[in-house]
């Protein structure tokens, strides 16, 4: 199809406008989402500067915008970028899954049916995540109820499997598989992805599988990108505070060593918990960044921990602990008075 050059222009502006490359991440993503809107509209004429743009970049923020997009216009040529982007695995592979889903009811039988094979073959394979498992098996909701009763046969007879059950909804699905990979340590690509699986059930989650999670989180954090460490620190934050509302010091470990000497501060969720479940052994790290620290309310957030510690633990200036403290940073004793 020949596009007008008019036209060619506006959607090569759109699909750069997915990369989201601005200063701003807010003004980003509300760009983002109005070229994902906008290129649906236009449809199978962008089709084929979505694939160059998918192939010319690693940023996965950008790619998962792209199979959004492509989601949106059902077209028999996303079928071998689709079964590309399945076989990468992670969060691409989810999105690609979209991609498949719409595809089901194509008029061309043969991207219909490689749709659909592509879909089964990954519901019922045992080697998948759980979580890339249960997508498929959502996305062929519309196929034939005979076919969907023998992928979720398989599934169910599957010791390794999801193990959720077609009474279930999506989300519930997704969330189960989403917390058992995570718990087996194949964690998301983007901690987003994981949020709100935390956030829905962390609070009656065995406390060992938090301090599991917490590690393998840290981990994650350590290894990737600066781009992504902030979000995983949150993360891992979150777990904390969930933790501390539980009262609970299984991982209060990890905790007191993320304390900074110096550097960033910390996401609040830190603080938090350790306003909760701090411990006398918490006491030093914290007076240290507190004595480290130029930013003025990071230093506030340090002394405040400290001091619900200190009252809680009683630790007075007399203390061992505090003339220990006292010893090595006179300035220090600003956190008592």
């Amino acid at each position: 199809m020949v596009i007008k050059a008019s036209a060619a222009a506006e959607v090569t502006a759109l699909v750069r406008a997915l990369t989201g490359s601005g200063a701003d991440p807010r003004a980003d993503d509300v760009q983002r989402e109005a070229a994902i809107a906008r290129l649906s509209v236009i449809g199978g004429r962008a089709i084929d500067k979505l694939h160059r743009a998918y192939e010319g970049t690693t940023d996965l923020a950008t790619r998962l915008a792209i199979l959004r997009t492509l989601e949106a216009i059902p077209d028999h040529r996303n079928l071998p970028l689709a079964a590309d982007a399945l076989a990468g695995g992670g969060d691409v592979a989810i999105a690609a899954i979209g991609v498949l889903r719409a595809l089901l009811p194509s008029e061309r039988g043969a991207a219909s049916t490689e749709a659909l094979e592509a879909l089964v073959t990954t519901a019922v394979a045992t080697s998948d995540d759980r979580r890339l498992r249960v997508a498929a098996l959502d996305a062929l909701s519309d196929v034939p109820g005979d076919v969907r009763a023998r992928v979720a046969h398989a599934l169910g007879a599957d010791a390794e499997g999801p193990g959720v059950s077609e009474g279930t909804n999506d989300v519930d699905r997704q969330q189960t598989a989403g917390w058992q990979d995570a718990l087996d340590g194949r964690l998301p690509d983007a901690p987003q992805a994981l949020r709100a699986v935390v956030n829905a059930r962390a609070a009656a989650a065995p406390l060992n599988s938090l301090r599991k999670l917490i590690d393998a989180v840290h981990a994650r954090e350590n290894d990737t990108g600066a781009s992504m460490r902030e979000g995983w620190r949150a993360l891992r934050g979150s777990l904390h505070q969930a933790l501390a509302l539980r009262g609970s010091r299984v991982a209060l470990y990890d905790l007191r060593e993320s304390i900074p000497a110096g550097g960033e501060p910390l996401p609040p969720s830190f603080l938090a918990a350790l306003h909760v479940i701090g411990d006398e052994a918490c006491l030093d790290p914290l007076a240290a960044a507190w004595v480290s620290a130029s930013d003025e309310r990071w230093r506030h957030q340090l002394a405040g921990a400290f001091q619900a510690i200190a009252r809680r633990e009683r630790v007075s200036k007399r203390h061992a602990a505090a003339r220990r403290i006292l010893a090595r940073m006179p300035a220090a004793q600003e956190l008592w008075e």
